[in-house]
């Protein structure tokens, strides 16, 4: 459920207030061809290249959050591009020999590529790249305003067009919240895991070249920390373990704790404690952003929900089969930027990464 989404029409004022995703993508391998010779000679005059990138055609230039890559066109004898420069932040200029280039530039998961020409004699002409890209902020809160703690929240972005298998392609996982990330522009399929049992929102969400899109998703889910006690109120007898069950009787969560504490998702349960050589259970509902304490006593009668009518029982010493909670599929398909995986630097220090 999305619950709001708002764009600001300046991207470069926006991006300054938010910390920025550093998700440089890597670039497929480029086609090379072969220059002239003698076109790359050391000897040759070095020229200045100036290079600039703009989110739109008409947008001005991006003075923050790109990265830029000059490659020779000569592949190496591992078949690869050599890096020739990079630079970091906004717009950048190269000392460069004339001859043929391949420059990227790319803001977060966006970027693009072109082929650069650079004369022996004139002027050099300042070459600008569009990169038609935006940024995406992402938050979101439990019930209709429960802020959520960022360290249990996470965010995965996935193309919104499934494949062929019916999965999506997976752009950028574990992003936090409150964080900037450059996407080109499009819509994508958004994610939102609050806690890691069954809290899973999904949204469709688009981003427009230029602009920032702030969104923020609405969780029907809340905290729950069980205890089970001799007495209502009592202390948390150790040594419990713990199985939560929907009203289906599908284990979502596990835990071996005196207290333990889930993120469930609206709804039914049963919590079933193990202790010893007896097991316990009691039904209860969760609410959306009600955050509360669930007590299982050590006896047949249990406290019960408002909306309860039957009273908790207790169970043979028998556990249902465990079974491990799903997540959503995560596939890795080939981004439409070119990748640095392939075009790692000839010549340069090891362990250098371009990421």
């Amino acid at each position: 459920m999305l619950a709001s989404l708002g764009t600001t029409a300046s991207a470069q004022e926006a991006f300054k207030e938010f910390k920025q995703l550093d998700g440089s993508v890597k670039m497929p391998k480029l086609n090379a061809f072969v220059a002239p010779d003698g076109e790359n000679s050391p000897a040759r005059t070095l020229r200045d290249v100036f290079l600039e990138a703009k989110m739109t055609p008409q947008s001005s230039p991006q003075q923050q959050g790109l990265s830029w890559y000059v490659f020779s066109p000569i592949a190496g004898a591992d078949g690869k591009l050599p890096l020739v420069a990079s630079s970091r932040g906004g717009s950048a200029s190269f000392h460069l020999q004339p001859g043929d280039y391949f420059v990227n530039v790319s803001f977060g998961r966006a970027g693009v590529t072109k082929r650069l020409s650079v004369p022996e004699t004139g002027d050099t002409q300042k070459q600008t790249m569009v990169l038609d890209a935006g940024g995406m902020v992402l938050n979101a809160v439990s019930g209709s305003d429960v802020r959520i703690p960022p360290n249990e929240l996470s965010f995965s972005i996935y193309s919104s067009e499934a494949k062929e298998d019916g999965e999506r392609g997976l752009v950028m996982d574990d992003v936090k919240p409150n964080t900037l990330v450059g996407l080109s522009a499009g819509t994508y399929h958004i994610v939102s895991e609050y806690g890691d049992v069954n809290a899973v929102i999904r949204a469709d969400i688009q981003v427009e070249a230029g602009k920032v899109t702030q969104a923020t998703i609405q969780h029907r889910a809340a905290k729950i920390t069980l205890k089970l006690v001799s007495d209502a109120g009592g202390e948390a007898i150790a040594d419990t373990a713990w199985s939560i069950l929907t009203s289906a009787g599908d284990i979502v969560g596990e835990s071996v704790s005196a207290f333990p504490t889930m993120v469930l998702a609206e709804g039914r349960y049963t919590a079933v404690a193990r202790n010893k050589d007896k097991i316990y259970q009691r039904d209860f509902t969760v609410a959306a952003g009600v955050n509360t304490d669930v007590e299982v006593l050590m006896k047949e009668q249990q406290p019960q929900d408002a909306d309860d009518e039957q009273p908790a029982r207790q169970l043979p010493i028998q556990m249902p089969p465990m079974r491990q909670s799903q997540t959503p599929p995560a596939t890795i398909n080939q981004q439409p930027l070119p990748t640095y995986e392939q075009l790692a630097p000839s010549g340069g220090d090891e362990g250098e990464s371009m990421d």
